[in-house]
């Protein structure tokens, strides 16, 4: 459980943050959620599924990194091995969260997380980044960690205007997919989900011009796209298993 609070320049101006161990965060993670906005980078490596959000029951577009839970291939001795680090990585320790008033978010930061220098020795390192410049400003770093926020902000309503359309024309299968590592080892692919190609295919006209004027129809052939990194990701696990 995160311990977040909201960040301010009273509190925090002495924060230093490492930003090269963001990639912490994402060393036990099978999936992590990405929007519309970063699909064609994860896709350069990533299977991008579907799945569903446990407590609401909503779809959720996920990159795909392991097929197993606390399993990511592409971290290895130590460090992100991935050409991509998604967004959710990569605003840590980050979070927006509710104003106290009940107006608009508010930038809140992990105190637990490993990213934040709490040692004098680590402390002096020239890697570490502050959230406010001496004057009470804040930084090029702390600007940019709110861009991210953004971006994802923006792309929590990007990726439900999608799943709406895709729900709408009945675009979304469930993913058949059983593999046999090296080892013999035997997995079935089970609550993931898929576009359903067949149906793409036979949509109308009119339903296409749709998708095409929401700027929808290339992020859907990304996802086509990413799941032959399924393949990928599963040569990985066998040369995992085969070390």
């Amino acid at each position: 459980m995160a311990n977040l609070v909201a960040v301010n320049n009273q509190q925090h101006q002495q924060l230093k943050v490492n930003p090269a161990k963001a990639e912490l965060h994402g060393a036990e993670l099978n999936l992590i959620p990405v929007v519309l906005s970063e699909f064609i980078n994860v896709a350069v490596q990533y299977p991008i599924v579907l799945t569903k959000n446990g407590d609401t029951g909503e779809f959720v577009f996920t990159a795909m990194l392991g097929f197993e839970t606390h399993e990511n291939l592409f971290w290895q001795q130590g460090q992100w091995q991935g050409l991509y680090l998604p967004l959710q990585i990569q605003r840590q320790p980050f979070f927006l969260g509710e104003n106290s008033n009940g107006e608009g978010s508010v930038v809140c930061i992990d105190l637990d997380s490993p990213m934040l220098a709490n040692k004098s020795s680590e402390a002096q390192s020239q890697s570490l980044e502050v959230l406010y410049t001496s004057a009470g400003e804040e930084s090029d770093y702390f600007n940019q960690a709110k861009q991210c926020l953004g971006q994802l902000l923006q792309g929590e309503h990007d990726n439900k205007l999608l799943i709406e359309q895709l729900k709408a024309f009945d675009l979304i299968q469930p993913l058949s997919f059983e593999i046999t590592f090296v080892n013999q080892q035997k997995t079935r692919l089970n609550g993931l989900y898929t576009i359903n190609q067949d149906k793409l295919a036979a949509l109308t006209s009119e339903q296409v011009t749709k998708l095409h004027q929401q700027n929808l129809l290339q992020p859907i052939y990304t996802l086509i796209t990413a799941m032959g990194q399924m393949y990928a990701l599963i040569e990985r696990k066998n040369q995992k298993l085969s070390a």
